[in-house]
């Protein structure tokens, strides 16, 4: 009897453990794309609600590359990085930069507008059927401690990690990321100190763009690619909120309790509350901290 009760407690147990890991991988997902809505915010003042389906182009774009090349890793990892750049700057030198000096509201319908767009090519060129990203061994097993993940969702948090790293010390020491937190206090003061508000909003929208592009390549592999997949922006867009809507770090750190908040709403509650769990926490966190976790108290909600 103690033997099965034992064996139940260890059944709970790693239960427990697989939710929390796999919460850990969906919530990296979160956190890049998070990444790079709070990007965009820090720099510009301006929210992109067109960031899920630049990361969905971004991965069918690379997705194609991959498979003319008979699904090729290192063209997938090229083609996320050229189709990164390249949209990121089109949208921002083409349409964005024509929105600068213009009432928030107004250029933020325009990234609402970039996205409908976005999504109506999608269909129009690939279809609606799923397609499958392949990349050697991305889907294989792994056990870590006794929880099983895929390599691809260990990746993926490898991948985050590196990210938060490296965001911290671009805007720590990096010339262009003390211009950048410049033009986000101030951009007059920062154009009168020889600061080009146009380049660091482009650099920015570069940036954020290949953010949601390794979000949505990361997410066609582990599962799988389709029309659907703009929607990871929005279930990103709690982890913004919560880590603070000019906070890059704080964003992509927020994304890995969001996703395990999540995963154990799921596992324990229902399917329902899951998808709404986000945005629970959303009202939670902002009666306690409006600004967010890590936002600075100066951010203004418009």
């Amino acid at each position: 009897m103690s033997s099965n009760l034992y064996t139940g407690k260890e059944k709970k147990m790693r239960f427990a453990f697989e939710l929390l890991a796999s919460g850990i991988a969906v919530g990296a997902l979160y956190g890049l794309m998070a990444m790079a809505f709070a990007l965009t915010y820090k720099a510009t003042g301006l929210l992109n609600f067109a960031q899920g389906e630049l990361g969905m182009l971004i991965a069918y774009l690379a997705w194609s590359l991959s498979t003319a090349l008979g699904s090729n890793t290192l063209a997938l990892i090229a083609g996320t990085l050229v189709s990164s750049v390249f949209l990121g700057y089109v949208v921002e030198r083409f349409i964005m930069r024509r929105m600068l000096g213009q009432p928030v509201f107004s250029a933020v319908l325009v990234t609402v507008g970039i996205g409908l767009i976005i999504s109506s090519t999608v269909l129009l060129v690939w279809g609606g059927e799923p397609k499958e990203v392949i990349v050697p061994y991305a889907k294989d097993i792994i056990s870590i401690g006794g929880v099983r993940m895929r390599q691809s969702q260990l990746a993926v948090v490898l991948v985050l990690l590196a990210a938060l790293i490296a965001t911290s010390l671009f805007f720590k020491y990096s010339r262009f990321g003390v211009a950048m937190r410049a033009v986000a206090i101030d951009q007059r003061t920062a154009r009168l100190m020889g600061i080009s508000p146009e380049r660091v909003q482009a650099v920015a929208w570069v940036l954020s763009s290949f953010l949601a592009g390794l979000a949505g390549v990361f997410f066609a592999v582990t599962f799988e690619l389709s029309p659907t997949l703009f929607g990871l922006g929005l279930k990103s867009f709690p982890a913004t909120v919560v880590g603070g809507l000019d906070a890059v770090v704080g964003s992509g750190g927020s994304g890995i309790f969001i996703g395990v908040i999540e995963n154990l709403v799921g596992g324990y509650g229902s399917t329902e509350l899951k998808e709404v769990a986000g945005f629970l926490i959303i009202l939670i966190i902002l009666m306690v901290r409006p600004f967010g976790l890590f936002g600075e108290t100066r951010v203004e909600r418009v």
